[in-house]
């Protein structure tokens, strides 16, 4: 297989250098530790906090049921992406791209720009959203001001990805720290906790929660970032010619993987609990994130828990998530444009565009609902079931590729593995559908 004329973001490719074999099991995991976190932050952006608030608002912790599956279901999945850039040297919109023919091509392109347009609406509202609860900043100033995570992502990457992937490991911390303080002062019901992780019929018969279900599986197993890991993956400098280096970026790879996914999962789940514990049952279907923020300054809702401090905390955290999410979102959409329809442009320009194709039909949408922060909200919720109902149309190439001894030699799946994932995918694909039956 002949290697691309460039490869999939090309800025970072082969940019890490790794140890060499003598290196101890917690060198080699730190160096090749990374990827994981830019992709983890994307199982917890804006989009994640408003499915899991509403799951926790109306079903209390039910819901962590569905959560845990998912975050399960990603794990499996990001390691076939890590596969696919680790042997092959390719992003998955480039194996796709070169082996279909270009109807199809530009068909899967337009297809994930609109999954992409649904992911960056979630990081750049909630930006948005952010900005105006801390400093009081419009909703339309918050958006256009997210242009500058495009300089953001430029003056970084100046430095390499490490400082990249450092800064967004430090904002993951950070943000579960904030939601492990708010939690353990909420005091929720451990044994409800735990009855909750499993998972009951009634996800599937109850319409509602079959919204919200599918939701979080959208928000959970995201298109974008099967993408952005199989070209992350590349970022580390190996001899792709030593099986021994090649199986060594393979195995912590997927430790980077896991760990920092055990991460987005904890995160996730206490913005759940936090919801389930303080809102159930008190205040209706408490969904709005500014709802949640008034909520946690008024002692009539949340009890002791009500302060400014917590409310702030809140906030700043829906703003970090919100910048690294969307940061990590423009990089998506650059290995998807670039993958399916070859566009050759210098950097700055590339980071722009992209950015531009996300950022205009947000406006658009803005324009027509005013700029209502609570109707950008119910769009977000439901822009995280458009990316589940475009899921399949990643899942089943990435299979398929990943399967394939053509594309992987040696390395390609086991039978049992490649029939999992087209189960695995089969699934969700009937979720999907069963939800479209459900609303017509």
């Amino acid at each position: 297989m002949s290697e691309p004329q460039r490869p999939s973001l090309d800025e970072v490719n082969r940019s890490v250098a790794v140890p060499n074999n003598g290196a101890s099991f917690l060198q080699k995991f730190l160096a090749y530790s990374g990827p994981g976190a830019l992709v983890a932050v994307g199982y917890m952006d804006p989009g994640n906090w408003l499915t899991s608030l509403a799951g926790g608002s109306q079903y209390r912790y039910q819901l962590l049921a569905v959560l845990t599956l998912s975050i399960l279901v990603a794990m499996f999945m990001q390691t076939l992406a890590i596969k696919l850039g680790v042997v092959a040297r390719r992003d998955l919109a480039q194996a796709i791209a070169e082996r279909v023919p270009t109807p199809l091509r530009v068909t899967l392109w337009l297809l994930n720009e609109v999954a992409m347009m649904a992911t960056d609406l979630t990081g750049v509202v909630g930006t948005a959203i952010a900005l105006k609860l801390l400093v009081g900043l419009p909703l339309v100033y918050g958006i256009l001001l997210t242009i500058a995570d495009v300089l953001v992502v430029l003056l970084f990457l100046r430095f390499g990805i490490r400082r990249v992937e450092f800064i967004v490991l430090a904002a993951i911390l950070t943000v579960g720290v904030i939601f492990a303080i708010e939690v353990a002062r909420a005091h929720p019901a451990l044994p409800a906790i735990a009855r909750g992780i499993l998972p009951t019929t009634s996800l599937l018969t109850d319409h509602s929660k079959l919204i919200l279900s599918v939701g979080i599986i959208g928000a959970t197993i995201m298109p974008h970032n099967l993408y952005l890991h199989s070209a992350l993956a590349q970022s580390r400098r190996y001899d792709v010619h030593d099986p021994q280096q090649v199986n060594e970026a393979l195995r912590f790879g997927k430790w980077d993987s896991n760990v920092h996914l055990i991460a987005a999962l904890i995160v996730n789940a206490l913005l759940l609990i936090l919801g389930g514990t303080l809102f159930f049952g008190r205040t209706g279907q408490l969904t709005s994130l500014q709802a949640v923020f008034e909520g946690l300054k008024e002692p009539t809702i949340v009890g002791n828990l009500a302060s400014p401090v917590m409310s702030w905390l809140f906030a700043f955290a829906l703003l970090i998530t919100g910048l690294i999410s969307s940061i990590t979102s423009t990089l998506s959409g650059q290995i998807v444009m670039e993958g399916y329809i070859h566009i050759r442009l210098p950097l700055w320009q590339r980071r722009l565009l992209t950015r531009a194709v996300t950022l205009i039909p947000i406006l658009i949408i803005g324009g027509l609902i005013g700029f209502n922060d609570r109707t950008f909200e119910h769009l977000i919720v439901y822009a995280q079931v458009t990316l589940s109902v475009a899921l399949p149309f990643t899942l089943f190439p990435m299979v398929a590729l990943t399967g394939s001894s053509r594309v992987l030699g040696t390395h390609a799946n086991h039978r049992w593995v490649t029939l999992l994932g087209y189960l695995l995918t089969a699934v969700i694909t009937g979720f999907n559908l069963q939800l479209l039956l459900d609303l017509f």
